[in-house]
C-alpha cells in the first residue's frame, strides 16, 4: 500500500539539493555564521519579492511578530485584536510583549477574521483601547483586509499582518505582507518558503519600524555591546539564509503546483457533501493548506489513515479554549464559528511535489468514503 503523507520538507530540500548544498558548503566555507552577507541578500531579495522597502530576518515567525509588535510599540497592558483560530504561536507572541490579546470570531467560511465581528469588538471595547490588530493569513488565504484596514483606521490601530501561511498569496494584487503597517513571516521548514529548520522575518515599508527590528532582534545594539533598548538575541543565521535565497526563485512555481493540486481536489470532491476551501476573487490563494470540512471528521481521517494517507487538523482546539489562555484572554466568552469548525476540519495532503496520481489517490479515496 503506497503511503502518502501530509507534508514533505524533505522532497522540497531533494527538488533543489545541489543548489542547497552548494550554498550551504559556501557558507561553511566563509568562517562567517551569523548576520553576513547571506541574510543581507536574502533580507533583500525577500523584500524586493514582496515589493516593500525593508526585510529584517530574525530567528523564528513567533519572534517575527513579537518584534514586529515590540517595534510598532506593544507592551505591556496593552490590548491586541486577533483571532483564536490559528497556530497559538500567534496569541504567544501578543503575550511575550506583555500585552492581552482579544480574540474575535471568524468568518464561517474563510476561517479568517471576520471585520464586522473586529469593528464590533472594538465599538464595544470597554477599559482602555486596543493598540494593534493581528489579522492572519490562514491556510494560504488572505484576510479581507480592504475591511480590516478600514477597520483599523477609524480606530488608530496598528496593523500587524501574520503571514506564516501566505507566502505568495496576493489581495487585490498586492502580496500578503505589504497591506499592513508591518508583517511577520515564519520559514519552518514545512511552510511555503521552507528552511532547514527555524527561521522569520519581518516586512515593512516603514524604515523606523524596520530600524527598531533591527535594533531588538539584537540587545538593542546600535554600537556593539551596548544596548539602547532592552532587546533579545534573535537573529537568523547564515546557513538558513542560505537556503532560503536557494528556494526564494522557486516559490511561485511551488505555489503553482499546490494550485495544481487543489485543483484536483476540487473537481473530484466538488459533487460531495464536503465544505472545501473557499477562494476570493480579490486573491490567489498558495494552498499552505487543503482544508476540507465535514461533521463526521474523525472518521473520514481514520479511514484516510488506513488507506496510508496522511492528514491533520489545522487546529483542533481554539485558543482561547487552551489551558495556558482560557479566563486569562479577552473577547466573548463564546466565539461561535471558531468553535463549530475546530471539530470538522481536515488537512489532506499538500505540498508542491506531490504527484497528480497521489492526488487522485487522495480525492478518490475521499469520495468513496462519502458514497459519490
Amino acid at each position: 500500500m503506497q503511503t502518502i503523507p501530509q507534508t514533505n520538507p524533505k522532497a522540497n530540500y531533494l527538488a533543489h539539493k545541489e543548489a542547497i548544498d552548494d550554498a550551504i558548503a559556501r557558507v561553511l566555507e566563509s568562517g562567517w555564521y551569523i548576520l553576513g552577507s547571506e541574510v543581507t541578500a536574502f533580507e533583500r531579495a525577500f523584500a524586493a519579492y514582496l515589493g516593500v522597502k525593508e526585510a529584517v530576518g530574525v530567528a523564528s515567525g513567533t519572534d517575527a511578530l513579537y518584534l514586529a509588535l515590540r517595534a510598532c510599540g506593544v507592551g505591556p497592558g496593552d490590548i491586541v485584536l486577533t483571532v483564536s483560530h490559528t497556530a497559538v504561536a500567534t496569541a504567544a507572541a501578543i503575550g511575550l510583549c506583555g500585552a492581552t490579546p482579544f480574540f474575535v470570531d471568524i468568518e464561517p467560511d474563510g476561517y479568517t477574521m471576520d471585520p464586522d465581528r473586529l469593528e464590533d469588538a472594538v465599538r464595544g471595547f470597554r477599559g482602555g483601547h486596543p493598540k494593534a490588530v493581528v489579522p492572519v493569513h490562514l491556510y494560504g488565504h488572505s484576510v479581507d483586509m480592504g475591511a480590516i484596514a478600514e477597520v483599523a483606521r477609524r480606530y488608530d490601530l496598528r496593523v500587524v499582518e501574520d503571514c506564516a501561511q501566505s507566502h505568495g498569496a496576493t489581495f487585490r494584487g498586492k502580496r500578503t505582507g505589504t497591506l499592513g503597517d508591518i508583517a511577520a513571516f515564519s520559514f519552518y521548514p514545512t511552510k511555503n518558503l521552507g528552511a532547514l529548520g527555524d527561521g522569520g522575518m519581518v516586512a515593512t515599508d516603514d524604515p523606523d519600524l524596520a530600524e527598531n527590528v533591527r535594533l531588538l532582534r539584537e540587545y538593542g545594539w546600535k554600537e556593539r555591546y551596548v544596548s539602547t533598548v532592552e532587546g533579545l538575541n534573535s537573529r537568523l543565521d547564515e546557513l538558513q539564509a542560505a537556503v532560503l535565497r536557494v528556494k526564494l526563485p522557486h516559490l511561485d512555481a511551488d505555489n503553482e503546483s499546490r494550485r495544481r493540486i487543489a485543483a484536483i481536489y476540487d473537481s473530484i470532491l466538488a459533487e460531495t457533501a464536503l465544505a472545501l476551501p473557499k477562494t476570493s476573487p480579490d486573491g490567489t490563494h498558495v494552498y499552505h493548506q487543503y482544508v476540507i470540512r465535514t461533521p463526521r471528521r474523525d472518521t473520514l481521517k481514520t479511514y484516510l489513515r488506513e488507506k496510508g494517507i496522511g492528514t491533520l487538523i489545522h487546529y483542533p482546539v481554539p485558543v482561547h479554549l487552551q489551558p495556558a489562555y482560557a479566563g486569562r484572554s479577552l473577547g466573548e466568552e463564546h466565539l461561535p464559528n471558531t468553535e463549530n469548525i475546530a471539530g470538522q476540519i481536515l488537512s489532506l495532503p499538500m505540498f508542491p511535489e506531490l504527484r497528480e496520481e497521489q492526488a487522485l489517490i487522495v480525492a478518490e479515496g475521499i469520495r468513496e468514503w462519502c458514497g459519490a
